[in-house]
């Protein structure tokens, strides 16, 4: 027990005791996590504590051994691809031979042939509807709330709130209601009318009026005459209400949104047809985070992540907050009824399908121990918590309903190959038979974001064959591994340069290629990668178009109002048609994916242009690491180097910080160079947080826990596993909390 206690001592905390589960038990759980288990997880579900216990102990005996196995043979892959560039140093890149190489040491596995996934019982959210999906800290429980009920938002609101509508000739958004700035809202809100829906003559900004009480819809305009949709299938529903308000719902490219006429509300009065809103739906899915998004290092903070989401699963999560001086309570939206044309009563959910992001297979956690006195494989605790809360969905213990097919959706970050695959689906399938649940329950989404899942990403798929509804590219986690994978090889490109490589195109081409080829169209998801930037949604508007026309059918935002704006992208683009033209082209080329990307000229690099790279990459550490360190704050907008918002997590500082460290392992920079601009940019974070009177300032001392972790995040980033930062990022935090 010397372990155990050395372990207690390090990592308690007033909110975090660890202490013996249970008589009959080796392993030892913290406090918190024991009496949540106990106390509200399994209160509705037929299963005793000592059985959740006993199987998971069961669990851990089982797959710990063979997730250490798995990560040793990371180390082991990566210290055989080391060797292969340090032997031949100087010389020229031989692609072929280095291609050849990868085979021979499994890194890249054979092709075992063709196949289709057979997944049952998935959602038509995943299946069907192509759409924008948030991701979401569901350790913090208003955000969480917010992304779930993100399903349907406000177009006029996400106009009127953000770029995408010009300030010019008056139309300023600062202070009361700019009714120039509304007209404004409203003619581009007809505009999406007149597009997705239009009128067999006639606008939608010459409309005065709607009939609706027969089985079609009609509009009488300006000029007296009326007129009706070209396509009268798109009208598809209506709901009145007391005060003569109504609501007449469209259905285009799978989507809805409900025009929303109020000739009494204060927009709806100045609008000839009374119309004061268009509802669109936006969110389709939200990844509930506990992973890369979440700051969750102990017993105490796992308890947080898991009793939020037993709040989505149960319906019951609730927060109360103060904004603009007025008290708040935020809870889950209720599902939205309707009448069709022909009068019949139907429902459509008031909340995004939620999916669950699970750790990796990396970390372990202080909160439970195991009988050798071994903090437990963080995974594995996720897959059994995460997996019994949903059974409460599953069960019907809810306000709401999750998955109307009796699904749970796991999402799995971080894994290296088939293999690491296969054991995620052993995994989850000695969950499903441990708590009694029917085989192939639990889904899995698979995140490619490894290259060694890349160019296996058929074979992974295949792996999970039965599972599998989701995969997606990740540019910041995908080049960190680039980096990582092939550290020995050179000095890489500056980073803003990274995604004009042909790696990128290739990578992100060979995802869709590989989903489609293997059946996702009509069957799973194809996901692309996040818009970092929250404040400028003109530019999102004006580039994200190139996700779905990627045929990628989900694409993350950053926020609900990013979700209503891209959602416009997929009335405009049919997906499932765009999938159907990529399915004939040549696949992406392995070789593009593998060439590494080397700077062409390291030597010509001026003092000033490694500085600014150096400044660039520090600040971006800082900035995110003194908010996870000194304050629990896995994911944030975070001012960049030019104060530029940019969404932060685990994934963005792992790309600057093995930079940095590839940089400075090839002497393109010093450690002293390196720790100067540290410094310089420490100054630069403490001012752009002056305003928070909780910040705890880095300069001029730069003594604190998080400028440290900054610093080592870039100096030992060479020997971190695989990069990532948790290790560094866990440690440190437990310290601080301590």
């Amino acid at each position: 027990m010397n372990i155990l206690n050395k372990i207690a001592s390090l990592f308690k905390t007033e909110s975090d005791s660890i202490s013996d589960k249970s008589d009959s038990s080796g392993m030892v759980v913290s406090e918190e996590l024991k009496s949540f288990l106990e106390n509200e997880v399994l209160d509705g579900l037929d299963i005793n504590s000592d059985h959740f216990w006993s199987s998971l102990e069961n669990i851990i005996e089982e797959f710990g051994p063979r997730n250490k196995e798995l990560l040793a043979k990371r180390e082991s892959i990566q210290t055989q691809i080391d060797d292969w560039h340090l032997q031949r140093k100087g010389d020229e890149h031989d692609h072929n031979e280095y291609k050849n190489f990868l085979k021979e040491i499994g890194y890249i596995v054979p092709d075992s042939g063709d196949f289709k996934i057979t997944t049952q019982n998935v959602d038509n959210e995943i299946k069907t509807i192509a759409g924008p999906q948030l991701v979401v800290p569901v350790m913090n429980a208003r955000f969480a709330l917010n992304a779930a009920n993100a399903r349907w938002g406000s177009l006029y609101d996400a106009l009127y709130g953000t770029d995408v509508i010009s300030e010019d000739d008056g139309a300023t958004k600062v202070g009361a209601y700019n009714p120039i700035r509304g007209d404004k809202v409203i003619a581009f809100a007809k505009d999406f009318l007149d597009s997705t829906i239009p009128l067999d003559n006639g606008s939608y900004s010459e409309v005065n009026g709607f009939d609706f009480d027969n089985e079609t819809l009609s509009m009488s305009l300006n000029d007296g005459s009326t007129s009706s949709l070209s396509n009268q299938d798109s009208y598809v529903g209506y709901c009145k209400n007391e005060d003569e308000s109504f609501g007449l719902l469209f259905k285009n490219n799978n989507l809805h949104f409900e025009i929303q006429i109020d000739k009494n509300h204060p927009i709806g009065r100045t609008d000839s047809a009374g119309i004061k809103d268009v509802l669109i739906e936006s969110a389709i899915t939200t990844i509930q985070d506990a992973e890369d998004s979440v700051a969750a290092v102990d017993g105490a903070d796992k308890t947080i992540v898991y009793r939020n989401w037993l709040g989505l699963m149960k319906g019951d999560l609730k927060e109360t907050f103060t904004k603009n001086g007025q008290e708040m309570t935020r809870e889950l939206s209720k599902d939205r009824t309707y009448k069709s044309p022909q009068g019949n009563d139907f429902t459509l959910s008031g909340r995004s399908l939620m999916l669950v992001r699970n750790v990796g297979h990396l970390m372990t956690n202080p909160g439970v121990i195991d009988a050798n006195g071994d903090e437990v494989p963080e995974g594995i605790l996720d897959a059994m918590f995460t997996i019994c809360i949903a059974m409460h969905d599953l069960n019907g213990n809810s306000n709401f309903q999750n998955s109307k097919t009796g699904s749970v959706y796991i999402v799995k970050p971080k894994m290296h190959g088939p293999e690491e695959v296969n054991f995620t689906c052993d995994l989850f399938a000695a969950v499903e038979n441990a708590l009694n649940l029917k085989p192939l329950t639990v889904k899995v989404g698979i995140m490619d974001e490894e290259r060694r899942t890349t160019v296996n990403l058929k074979e992974c798929i295949k792996a999970a064959h039965d599972r599998v509804i989701f995969i997606n590219t990740g540019f910041l986690d995908r080049t960190g591994d680039e980096i990582h994978t092939s550290m020995e090889a050179g000095p890489m490109i500056a980073k803003a340069d990274m995604k004009q490589q042909p790696w990128i195109a290739a990578y992100e081409d060979w995802n869709v290629d590989t989903g489609l080829e293997t059946g996702f169209r009509g069957n799973a998801q194809i996901g692309k990668g996040m818009w970092p930037m929250p404040d400028e949604m003109l530019g999102m508007y004006k580039t994200k178009t190139m996700h779905p026309k990627a045929g990628a059918n989900c694409a993350w935002v950053p926020s609900p109002t990013a979700a209503s704006l891209h959602a416009i992208h997929y009335h405009q683009i049919l997906v499932d048609a765009e999938q159907e033209k990529i399915q004939s082209r040549q696949k992406a080329s392995i070789d593009d994916i593998l060439t590494i990307p080397l700077h062409p000229n390291p030597e010509s690099l001026t003092q000033e242009q490694i500085s600014a790279e150096l400044d660039n990459n520090s600040q971006g550490i800082l900035g995110y690491v003194v908010r996870w360190i000194d304050h629990g704050v896995g994911c944030s907008k975070v001012p960049d180097i030019n104060n530029v918002g940019l969404m932060e997590d685990r994934a963005t500082c792992r790309i600057s910080s093995q930079h940095i460290a590839n940089w400075l392992h090839h002497g393109v920079c010093s450690e002293e160079q390196v720790m100067e601009s540290m410094k310089k940019m420490a100054a630069i974070v403490d001012g752009q947080n002056a305003s928070d009177s909780e910040y705890i300032n880095m300069a001029p001392s730069y003594s604190g826990i998080a400028f440290q972790a900054a610093c080592d995040l870039a100096v030992k980033g060479r020997v971190q596993p695989s990069g990532y930062t948790e290790p560094i990022l866990h440690d440190m935090r437990l310290k601080f909390k301590a």
